[in-house]
């Protein structure tokens, strides 16, 4: 189920990995400048080795490809091709791996996504005037876990003129989740909340002008948007089962970045980390 940069990196030199790609398919041969410090330990085949400077680098190619495509929604079929082969080529560097949930916790930025969910979001924010989506995030809560934890996707979202722009409010998708193989995880959602509601300046002055006094009823309607939440827990309409879940492949996480599959054609999701959110 988007994503600047929390932090400054610095690329690593000077020694190897044990990261292989396969030498048929080119680094993309793009001009950089975010830098990452941090590297993965693969072993994918004996052919060619590659330094973890060279996988930093097409970890940056990706951003500066992703920049082109708005998250997601405007890609060509030669952008979309390239983005594949190099997110193949990446997740080679943690085949085998399981999942390490300390460097999962936290927060991620979307870079990119073909998922149709998210899509459908940008899709509409594109087409109509009266919505914007802003950034959107995953949360992972798994810190000193070791078979699981809470996940929390957000969307920051605004209605112009009446809500801040681009953070206006924020949904909320919770789900706890369970490791069920080395890079498998099993989500079963349980609420969707709207919360951290902002209302824009021209909508505060309507209902509390600057030049008259402020009554206690436009303190009282000011304080109850501000502070409004709802909750609506996720049910399966399915006898018998309890909760809507779904399989979420994780294929590549190191300490900057992050890339999943929803199995089942779900799509692709890549995420950079982000500064802790705080709902």
């Amino acid at each position: 189920m988007a994503l600047a940069f929390a932090s400054s990196f610095s690329i690593a030199t000077g020694k190897r990995s044990t990261c292989k790609r396969n030498p048929w398919s080119p680094v993309l041969k793009l001009s950089t400048q975010k830098k990452f410090s941090c590297s993965a330990t693969v072993t994918i085949d004996d052919r060619t080795q590659v330094s973890e400077y060279e996988l930093e680098i097409q970890k940056n190619n990706l951003l500066s490809i992703f920049k082109d495509t708005q998250r997601g929604l405007v890609t060509t079929a030669d952008q979309r091709s390239i983005i594949e082969e190099a997110l193949v080529n990446l997740e080679g560097c943690s085949r085998g791996e399981a999942i390490d949930l300390a460097k999962l916790d936290g927060t991620w930025r979307l870079q990119y996504t073909s998922a149709p969910d998210v899509i459908v979001l940008l899709e509409a924010a594109a087409r109509l005037p009266f919505f914007q989506v802003g950034q959107i995030f995953q949360k992972f809560e798994c810190q000193d876990q070791s078979d699981g934890g809470i996940i929390r996707n957000v969307v920051r979202w605004s209605i112009p003129s009446l809500l801040e722009d681009q953070e206006g409010a924020t949904l909320v998708v919770s789900a706890k989740f369970n490791v069920v193989s080395i890079r498998n995880i099993y989500l079963q959602f349980e609420e969707i909340t709207v919360q951290n509601i902002n209302i824009s300046e021209e909508l505060q002055a309507l209902i509390s002008p600057a030049l008259l006094p402020r009554t206690f009823l436009s303190l009282q309607i000011l304080q109850f948007i501000r502070s409004f939440k709802a909750q609506v827990p996720v049910t399966n309409p399915n006898p018998g089962r309890h909760s809507v879940g779904g399989l979420y492949y994780l294929s590549y996480l190191d300490c900057n970045m992050l890339l999943g599959r929803a199995v089942g054609g779900g799509g692709i999701f890549v995420f950079t980390k982000a500064q802790p959110l705080h709902l």
